[in-house]
C-alpha cells in the first residue's frame, strides 16, 4: 500500500513499489492528463511536481512517493468561488496563445511552466525568453517550434495575468 497526496487529496493505492508513478497516475488513479512520450525521461511529457519539484514520472518508482505530494496537470486548475474551474495562468495562456497543438507534450510543459511562474524563476534581470527556453529545455515539443509556448509562459508569469483569474 502506498499513500500519496495527489492534487491535494490523499490517495492510497495497492501497487508494487516498483511500478512507475506515471502508470499509477494513469492506470490506478485514472488521471490521464499526464502523458507518456518516450518512457525514458528524455521528453518531459510526463512531468509532474513531486513535493513541488518537477520530475519525469516515468523515472519515479511509486514507492518513492509514499507520504509525498504529487501535482499533475489536473491539479494546476482550481475551483472558483462559484464552483467553476479556474485554469492556472499557464494553462489559460497556452490556450489563448496557441501554445498547444497535438497535446502530448502540453501537460508536462504546463506543469513545468506553472512551477517556473509560481517560483518566480523568471523574475530578476536577464532575457526572459532565454530563461524560459533554458528552464523548459527538458520538455520536447515536435509541433509548435516553441515560440508560442515561450510567449504563453512569459504572459502567464506577468503580474497582470495572475490577477485575471490565473494562479
Amino acid at each position: 500500500m502506498i499513500t500519496i497526496g495527489v492534487n491535494g487529496e490523499v490517495r492510497t493505492v495497492e501497487v508494487s513499489a516498483w511500478k512507475r508513478l506515471l502508470d499509477v497516475l494513469r492506470e490506478d488513479l485514472r488521471l490521464t492528463g499526464t502523458k507518456e512520450g518516450c518512457g525514458e525521461g528524455e521528453c518531459g511529457a510526463c512531468t509532474v511536481l513531486l513535493d513541488g519539484v518537477p520530475v519525469n514520472s516515468c523515472l519515479v518508482a511509486a514507492g518513492q512517493c509514499d507520504g509525498r505530494a504529487v501535482t499533475t496537470v489536473e491539479g494546476l486548475a482550481r475551483r472558483g468561488i462559484d464552483g467553476s474551474t479556474v485554469l492556472h495562468a499557464v494553462q489559460r495562456e497556452l490556450v489563448v496563445r496557441g501554445g498547444a497543438q497535438c497535446g502530448i507534450c502540453t501537460p508536462g510543459i504546463a506543469v513545468c511552466a506553472a512551477h517556473l511562474c509560481d517560483s518566480d524563476a523568471l523574475a530578476g534581470p536577464g532575457d526572459a525568453r532565454a530563461k524560459v527556453r533554458e528552464l523548459l529545455a527538458g520538455n520536447i515539443c515536435r509541433c509548435t517550434g516553441y515560440q508560442l509556448i515561450v510567449d504563453a509562459v512569459i504572459a502567464a508569469a506577468s503580474p497582470a495575468s495572475n490577477q485575471e483569474g490565473g494562479s
